[in-house]
């Protein structure tokens, strides 16, 4: 579902070439509030600006005061690192969950998707062009679920056999009020976050009587 004006604030991003999976993980283990993702050598860096780190923290409050008003249990795993060697791809979302049984895994200080499953969903905040295919780089990783905005639109894709597919409603979410969050992000400057998350946690009840 797509609502549109062009988004007014963008991120800085830098991509570099040659970059080895070595670097990239190195690189990971130390960031402290960028944003990586990597694909067999090109490496893009993205700092985040505040209107993107704004809009990721209402998004984010939107899912989890959903989950919560419908009882499903979830766990938020952040901008955990997401990467697999034998793939040589990598990707830290803006944000990522853990859902049912997968709850286990917030005890660990890592996730090793040679062993552990991704999470089911993640969050990704898009204000600017990207040098890389994210959506390919999560495919590869098996996240089933992705939410991607701009702060103006909100787009739910599903993984199926051929890729991500746009998709009307949450699969992990069911009834998540998709118009209602539209509309709070695209009206956020008027209001606080605290406002926001009300009449979010309003048409979440709604949604659900």
């Amino acid at each position: 579902m797509s609502i549109g004006h062009p988004p007014s604030l963008t991120d800085a991003v830098v991509a570099l070439d040659h970059v080895s999976w070595a670097t990239f993980t190195s690189l990971a283990s130390e960031s402290r509030g960028g944003r990586l993702a990597y694909d067999r050598g090109r490496l893009e860096i993205m700092s985040p600006s505040l209107g993107h780190e704004n809009v990721k923290s209402l998004l984010c409050r939107f899912i989890e005061t959903f989950a919560e008003e419908r009882g499903i249990d979830l766990v938020a795993a952040g901008s955990v690192t997401l990467a697999r060697d034998d793939l040589d791809r990598g990707i830290e979302a803006d944000a990522c969950y853990f859902f049912g049984s997968h709850i286990r895994l917030r005890s660990r200080d890592t996730i090793d998707l040679a062993v552990d499953p991704p999470p089911e969903l993640a969050v990704e905040v898009d204000m600017s062009r990207s040098s890389l295919d994210k959506l390919a780089i999560y495919a590869a990783l098996g996240v089933a679920e992705l939410w991607r905005t701009d702060g103006t639109t909100v787009e739910i894709l599903r993984l199926g056999p051929g890729g991500y597919r746009p998709a009307a409603d949450s699969g992990l979410l069911p009834g998540f009020p998709l118009t209602e969050a539209i509309r709070v992000l695209m009206n956020r400057e008027a209001m606080s976050d605290t406002q926001a998350a009300r009449q979010m946690r309003a048409a979440c009840r709604s949604a659900g009587a």
